[in-house]
């Protein structure tokens, strides 16, 4: 599995994101200028990295505490806008972040996968993008959506998740065609 792990690209992204113009077309560096990573700063990113890797790492084994070992105790777990598992939506704490979300998810699909691809960190922050591939117990759908996971670590503990996915396509997947 690949990980690309990305110091400061949110400075990056946004410093990329407005270009501004001189007059002769030719985009001009941003006002501002950014601070290079120092080794510490690349090595806390590694670490707020390695963290949430574990989650996954869990995930990819059927290791739920493996999966929730890194959680912080008042860990907040938030589910996409109009997602099927938003009707709990936060889960508040591993008890219901196991029970409200990850027995559903176990008890629905025939399998259901979470594969990060990339990883970016700055600071307490990581944000993983990847792809959910999964298949439903009831309508033998199956799915393959891109997500992006925002992650919030603090002395080593996951404080907070938030969702981004297609959740159109989660939907149609779980909804039972009419016969």
């Amino acid at each position: 599995m690949k990980y690309t792990i990305t110091v400061a690209a949110f400075g990056l992204i946004a410093a990329c994101s407005e270009p501004s113009s001189n007059g002769s077309g030719d985009a001009q560096a941003p006002a501002e200028t950014a601070q290079t990573a120092t080794p510490e700063d690349v090595a806390d990113d590694i670490s707020t990295v390695d963290t949430v890797k574990t989650v996954y790492d869990g995930f990819a084994t059927g290791d739920i505490a493996l999966a929730t070992s890194n959680f912080a105790e008042s860990i907040v777990w938030t589910e996409a806008e109009n997602s099927p598992y938003a009707d709990q939506n936060p889960y508040e704490g591993t008890d219901e972040i196991v029970t409200g979300l990850f027995a559903r998810l176990g008890g629905e699909w025939e399998y259901f996968n979470a594969v990060p691809s990339e990883f970016i960190a700055e600071g307490n922050r990581v944000v993983s993008l990847g792809r959910y591939t999964a298949k439903h117990g009831e309508t033998g759908k199956e799915m393959d959506i891109p997500f992006v996971h925002v992650w919030t670590v603090e002395d080593g503990e996951i404080t907070s998740f938030q969702q981004y996915t297609d959740t159109l396509a989660h939907t149609a997947v779980m909804t039972t065609d009419p016969e």
